[in-house]
């Protein structure tokens, strides 16, 4: 049977016409999102990878992530993602991934699995020790006495992972502890 593309179109335009008139309602195939989304916790965040700030819908089920999506509703990147947004699934689900806290004791050549609660409390302990060594509550400029309740032992960066509100609360806790090196880096 020999076909001109002019019939080929007809006949195209003909099938797409009588589908539409038609109006049944299209059945949802295996691949459809409400199928595959249906039943896990859905909720939204932002892509840690850059300073654009892109909106991801995170879909979990018991407590393990299972989908990640770009969030059609978000204005700036209207569900599209770039190749390390997309990935994020990889990073959330990887055998290789950390999941305990691991630490390596001076002068010592193995790594210890150590509870988190150990490890907050030797972090805060240490922060405890690092400024009240380092604390400068006065300094003499030209003369005159200033109170100045600097901590010239700490700095403290942010980055694009951190929503407006996160920056906010770090800059706080960053003034409450007296840090003068306080920095915002959008590509880490």
């Amino acid at each position: 049977m020999n076909v001109s593309r002019r019939n080929f179109l007809k006949g195209s335009g003909l099938a797409a016409g009588t589908l539409a008139v038609t109006g049944k309602s299209a059945h949802a195939n295996i691949d459809s999102p409400e199928l595959r989304t249906k039943g896990l916790q859905t909720s939204t965040t932002i892509c840690p990878y850059c300073a654009v700030g892109c909106g991801m819908i995170v879909h979990t089920k018991d407590d393990k992530v299972v989908n990640i999506e770009g969030d059609p509703e978000h204005p700036i990147n209207q569900g599209s993602l770039c190749s390390k947004g997309s990935a994020l699934f990889q990073v959330a689900n990887n055998e290789r991934r950390l999941t305990t806290v691991k630490y390596r004791a001076p002068k010592s050549d193995k790594w210890e699995d150590k509870p988190w609660d150990w490890a907050m409390e030797r972090i805060a302990k240490n922060m405890k020790e690092t400024r009240d060594r380092n604390f400068v509550k006065e300094e003499k400029i030209n003369g005159e006495m200033y109170t100045v309740n600097r901590n010239e032992g700490f700095a403290m960066i942010g980055a694009a992972a951190l929503d407006n509100e996160e920056c906010y609360l770090l800059g706080k806790f960053a003034r409450a502890m007296g840090v003068g090196y306080l920095e915002h880096q959008a590509r880490i």
